[in-house]
């Protein structure tokens, strides 16, 4: 999607939307692990890419605020090079008044811009531009023979009336603002706001058209992950091992700069870089998190967060028995993980205490639903057991938390030690500070 890479700036506004402004700007850089001066320009350009509004104001919702993603217009400005900028409006331009071939559209680019300093391109560049329009989907090819005429591919806008675009509008905004956060919904809706406008004269126009519901929607750092998902996709789909830096959770650092300048490259800092071959990526919907499931160059499954990886470089290709070989490997391990883990398989055993009568059984209800393979093997009026094979209890420990003095732990021993620790320490919290009343 993206063509520059931009993994700074993201590593950076993932902590300013968790941690608010908690840190200095030497704190900051520390974390990203670049120099007080690299952060200043990288503020300054983000400061630039988003005009005047506060970078802060992006993670300053109000209920009735419809939520623009944050990382929207990071991917507006950092998509296309600055000279592409210049360009590709230029040529859009063009074809929304006439189909034209490459020949034609050199010539015009080169009277455009006979009075400004920017060099004209040339019909190399110029090909590749058509090429890359014609595969994101914004300009298609006229049918015939050569020199072939290209036109703004706006099918699907012109085909639908007012009222059907307002009603696609509605439908978009919904998904977009409600389903897996996705930068390409953000994008279509964005592209049809601008097609509804274009059908309205400007004295008409209502906001209220395209501000049709409100949302609270605050998992800016979700989204923010998202950046890595599609190039994930696509290495998956190739069968290509891709190359990654990785920092993980336990870390201090959240990104480390790339020397550039010879003469303070440090000879003795090896910057190790994973290879992994992708076969699986996971949504943890619980915590908004996305994993990315692989086999590394000895054969192991292996694990990351996607929030931890940068600098994401395309490997050499494998074949269809190698890959299908440790999918199956990989479907056999994860079985039963409630997420993804790979560990030794237990049985967890837990009492799920029903609530007082009500019209529906919501506990039930719940435990049926988010339950996955698990099964109900006992049940009165007062409460039912509820049994499941998973592989180790760390990942499915939150869900059950979550039902509080619903649920009671019966095995394994050692999930049901650790809660009864966990719940001794909430108590020993509160217990202060009632003293002090």
């Amino acid at each position: 999607m993206a063509k520059e890479s931009f993994d700074k700036e993201i590593q950076y506004l993932r902590m300013l939307a968790l941690t608010g402004n908690a840190y200095n700007r030497q704190q900051f850089a520390g974390r990203l692990g670049i120099s007080i001066h690299t952060f200043d320009k990288t503020i300054r350009k983000l400061r630039e890419v988003n005009g005047e509004q506060d970078l802060n104001d992006l993670f300053r919702y109000s209920y009735v605020d419809s939520a623009e993603p944050t990382l929207l217009f990071l991917y507006r400005a950092k998509s296309i090079k600055e000279s592409e900028s210049q360009r590709l409006p230029m040529i859009l331009t063009a074809l929304k008044q006439q189909t034209m071939t490459a020949t034609q559209l050199l010539a015009y680019c080169d009277e455009q811009l006979i009075d400004s300093d920017t060099v004209p391109p040339d019909e190399k560049t110029i090909r590749s531009d058509l090429r890359y329009l014609e595969e994101i989907g914004v300009i298609c090819r006229e049918p015939g023979t050569r020199p072939y005429h290209y036109r703004l591919n706006n099918d699907l806008t012109d085909c639908l009336t007012q009222a059907e675009l307002i009603e696609l509008y509605e439908f978009v905004d919904i998904m977009a603002n409600t389903q897996i956060p996705s930068v390409q919904g953000y994008l279509l809706r964005d592209n049809l706001k601008k097609a509804l406008q274009a059908t309205i004269p400007a004295e008409q126009w209502d906001q209220r058209l395209i501000e049709p519901f409100h949302y609270k929607y605050h998992y800016d750092a979700r989204i923010l992950d998202e950046a890595h998902l599609y190039t994930l996709l696509q290495m998956i789909r190739a069968r290509r091992q891709i190359s990654f830096q990785y920092f993980s959770t336990k870390v201090k650092n959240n990104y480390s700069a790339r020397q550039t300048n010879p003469l303070f490259t440090d000879e003795n800092t090896v910057v190790h870089r994973h290879i992994v071959l992708p076969l699986q990526v996971v949504y943890d919907h619980q915590y908004g998190r996305w994993y990315l499931l692989g086999v590394n160059p000895k054969g192991q499954i292996v694990k990351f967060r996607m929030s931890g990886m940068i600098d994401i470089v395309e490997e050499k290709q494998q074949s269809e028995e190698h890959v299908a070989k440790y999918l199956a490997k990989l479907q056999r391990k994860t079985q039963y993980s409630w997420l993804v883990d790979t560990g030794d398989t237990i049985t967890v055993q837990a009492r799920f205490y029903k609530a007082d009568p009500l019209p529906t059984d919501f506990i039930r209800e719940r435990v049926v639903l988010q339950g996955q393979w698990g099964q109900i093997t006992d049940e009165n009026d007062e409460w039912f057991i509820y049994e499941i094979q998973v592989n180790g209890y760390i990942e499915i420990r939150p869900w059950l938390r979550s039902f509080g003095s619903s649920c009671e732990v019966l095995a394994p021993a050692e999930l049901r030690q650790s809660l009864i620790d966990e719940w001794k320490e909430i108590q020993a919290y509160y217990e202060s500070v009632r003293e002090d009343f």
